[in-house]
């Protein structure tokens, strides 16, 4: 296939082509040399960039979508593809592959990953600033410093992520699985992790100010130091969670069950502690 005098081929050298506005729907570049090529607007639906070099490369779009790598019932294969830097700003990589994708400091602000698959993928550092990740898969993902303030994370599976210093204001968390997740130091400020499974994460000096917890699982979670005030806690599961120095005043513990967690030196200043489990609690 020939575009643009460029041939379009597996392993194929495009490294700074000019692929704009691109029909590229369905095109084999498996392991091709896309690095720093300009792909605004391209049309990949469908297109097969397993092990691709996309560094540097701009696939950024003007309209509402920007780049389009949805067929209408699959995403793109990007599986191991390197995208280190790559401006994906408004593309939709809806059904996306990228598993083992490199995506460090990579834009993906207002993307569309639904149902994307991004197992074990690198995104340190990568902006998703009000990005559709709903039911997307990132278990295993390395997300440290990841700025994803106003994400929809809905039902996506973040167990065994690497969240460390993530910046979580406003995200959309309800139903999210963050199982054993690292989310040390991250900012959860107003965040909505209604009904999420937190269970055995670690939420170290982590803010949470203002988020709602509501029915939210954190059995066995370690909430040292964390800053968990104005935070909704309505029926949440804190059994043997660690909250020694958290602070949690003006929270709603109304049910909550902290049976076995430890309190020392917890603040717990005008919370709400009606109807709750505080049974053989450690303080």
């Amino acid at each position: 296939m020939i575009y643009n005098n460029y041939d379009i081929k597996p392993e194929a050298k495009l490294s700074g082509a000019d692929l704009k506005e691109a029909k590229l729907q369905g095109a084999n570049l498996r392991g091709a040399d896309l690095s720093g090529a300009d792909l605004k607007e391209a049309k990949l639906q469908g297109a097969d960039l397993r092990g691709a070099n996309l560094k540097g490369a701009n696939l950024w779009g003007d309209d509402q979508d920007g780049v389009v790598l949805w067929t209408g019932n699959q995403g793109a294969d990007l599986r191991g593809a390197d995208l280190r830097r790559a401006d994906l700003s408004g593309a939709n990589l809806r059904g996306a592959n990228l598993h083992d994708a490199n995506l460090q400091d990579a834009r993906l602000e207002r993307a569309n990953l639904k149902d994307a698959r991004l197992e074990r993928a690198n995104l340190k550092d990568a902006i998703l600033e009000e990005t559709d990740i709903k039911w997307a898969n990132l278990e295993g993902s390395l997300l440290e410093n990841i700025s994803m303030d106003g994400a929809d994370l809905w039902w996506a599976n973040l167990r065994d992520t690497n969240l460390e210093g993530a910046k979580l204001k406003n995200t959309i968390l309800e139903n999210a699985n963050l199982e054993n997740a690292n989310l040390e130091n991250a900012n959860l400020e107003n965040a909505n992790l209604r009904m999420a499974n937190l269970r055995m994460a670690n939420l170290r000096n982590t803010i949470l100010e203002e988020a709602t917890l509501w029915e939210a699982n954190l059995m066995g979670a370690n909430l040292m130091g964390a800053n968990v005030t104005y935070v909704i806690l309505w029926g949440a599961n804190l059994k043997d969670a660690n909250l020694k120095d958290a602070n949690l005043t003006h929270s709603n513990l109304e049910k909550a069950n902290l049976m076995g967690a430890n309190l020392e030196d917890t603040n717990l200043k005008d919370a709400i502690v009606e109807n709750t489990i505080l049974k053989a609690t450690r303080a």
